[in-house]
């Protein structure tokens, strides 16, 4: 039934939740919010094939907006094949669109405000979601260096002269997806000299920070139903990703000298064990450091069985006590796979990882790559190679990891003085973490509970279980902070933890 808008202005009925239609979607132009809305009525066949519209004049005063608005709504249309120009006639519908008596009606569309609902299956999140603070709170991370004490000038200078030289030699565009030949260069020089890994540039991988290598990793080994075995208390972004390829986790003991290796060869004859994944340097969230006879013995397991030890050394640089231990791949190069980052030598912004392995595994991962990216970032990745290669990475290493371990024992003291009745600790070798074992669980529930009351975001205790009815804890990141933010929120933990 026709319906007036204005004195002397006949419309159809169509016209007024279009009307509506623009009124409440503000933000993107208004012809594209009337094409919009057209298709919509469409849709749901209240526009049939065939059927005149207004002229542009009757629609804009309808609708309140200018003519030439209407006019590119209806261009638009009409380019798409929704609309037909009719000539001197006016504006159709398109009638090569199926009519409502050749195609069952579509449900009612959703309201705009809605658009977060679909119409279709997908694989949706999980309820708690990973590394991925709500609101506008201080995030207190597990581990971070202090992007703040890399000189910045140096950083643009190194994209500025990355950028220039990529141009100069026409490297501006799609290239090798195992990353820039000169990076991974650097990176098996300074794994040679400084980890003692025996490898070269064909044996490195460039990567979007060392949880897409462990991602990747996991594509190329992990089969639905292989069993992956982790620590009680490990990495979550890494468990989460071994489940996305289909991996049956299963986990293994940890004590304060590392994986329990006798666990291992348990679970290897139950399980047809396709990887174990360990942070054996500084283990995460524990920070304890694997014994040497336990590592060998993982690796003995790793033959006997013919599983593949995925080696994450996220922050091999910053050990404050003894010098620290080679990497496992240093000496068992065919059964580990060797995942670093540069995010803690630089900054974390950057996303620079590396998986280190053999060459044909290299080209596996590259080809996984070729698939979901292409290749990296060629300027970021240059930058990186000339920051190595001048030795500023070096320089900069040397003088955090003095500022770090002073951070460290600052808070270990803060840590004595506003929490002690609350947690027990180990001062960490190395890393830059705590772990926080609390003595009274109801402490560490309260102080979840109350921490977003004051703004405060970090990982849960809950995300380090590999399993149900494992202790809790929370991991606490210190390089990052200063020593008065620090206590500072220390402070604020022990407010919110107290009764």
């Amino acid at each position: 039934m026709p319906i007036f808008l204005v004195p002397g202005l006949m419309l159809r009925p169509w016209t007024l939740p279009l009307k509506e239609r623009v009124r409440i979607a503000p933000d993107s132009p208004r012809y594209m919010q009337i094409a919009h809305g057209l298709i919509h009525e469409i849709e749901r066949g209240r526009l049939l094939p065939g059927e005149f519209l207004p002229s542009s004049r009757d629609l804009a005063v309808a609708l309140e907006v200018n003519r030439k608005t209407i006019v590119t709504a209806y261009e638009e249309l009409i380019a798409q094949g929704w609309l037909v120009s009719a000539g001197t006639r006016g504006t159709i519908v398109s009638t090569s669109l199926p009519s409502s008596d050749d195609a069952p009606a579509p449900p009612i569309a959703p309201d705009i405000r809605q658009a977060d609902e679909t119409e279709y299956p997908f694989l949706a999140a999980p309820d708690r979601l990973i590394a991925i603070p709500a609101g506008k709170w201080r995030k207190l991370d597990e581990g971070v260096a202090d992007g703040r004490l890399f000189p910045a000038d140096l950083l643009a200078r190194a994209y500025r002269k990355a950028a220039e030289g990529a141009s100069r030699a026409n490297a501006l565009h799609y290239r090798d997806p195992r990353g820039s030949p000169r990076l991974r260069q650097e990176i098996a020089s300074m794994l040679r000299r400084q980890r003692g890994l025996m490898v070269g540039a064909e044996n490195i991988c460039i990567t979007r920070g060392s949880q897409m290598g462990v991602f990747l990793t996991a594509r190329i080994l992990i089969r639905p139903g292989d069993a992956v075995l982790v620590e009680r208390l490990t990495y979550e972004p890494a468990v989460a990703a071994f489940r996305a390829c289909g991996a049956k986790i299963v986990t293994v003991g940890l004590d304060e000298d590392g994986v329990d290796v006798a666990d291992v060869e348990r679970a290897c004859r139950k399980h047809r064990v396709r990887a174990i994944f360990v942070t054996p340097h500084h283990q995460f969230p524990t920070t304890v450091s694997m014994r040497p006879e336990r590592r060998l013995r993982l690796l003995e397991l790793a033959r006997q069985f013919a599983f593949a030890i995925i080696e994450d050394d996220y922050d091999h640089e910053f050990h404050f006590g003894a010098q620290p231990l080679l990497p496992m791949a240093s000496y068992a190069p065919a059964r580990v796979i060797y995942a670093g980052s540069m995010s803690k030598l630089l900054v974390p912004a950057l996303r620079i990882g590396y998986i280190a392995a053999a060459p044909k595994l290299v080209d596996a991962l590259a080809y996984q790559i070729s698939l979901i990216d292409g290749m990296g970032n060629t300027v970021t990745e240059e930058a990186a190679a000339e920051l190595l290669e001048s030795g500023e990475v070096r320089r900069h290493v040397r003088k955090t990891a003095q500022i770090y371990a002073r951070r460290r024992d600052a808070f270990a003291r803060n840590l004595d003085s506003e929490m002690d009745r609350l947690v027990d600790y180990r001062l960490p070798d190395g890393g830059l973490a705590f772990w926080l074992q609390f003595k009274d669980m109801a402490a560490l529930d309260r102080l979840e509970a109350r921490a977003p009351e004051i703004g405060l975001s970090f990982a849960s205790s809950h995300s380090y279980a590999a399993a149900e009815g494992t202790e809790r804890g929370l991991r606490i990141g210190f390089a990052s902070l200063t020593e008065d933010e620090a206590k500072e929120v220390l402070q604020a933990l022990r407010r919110c933890a107290e009764p």
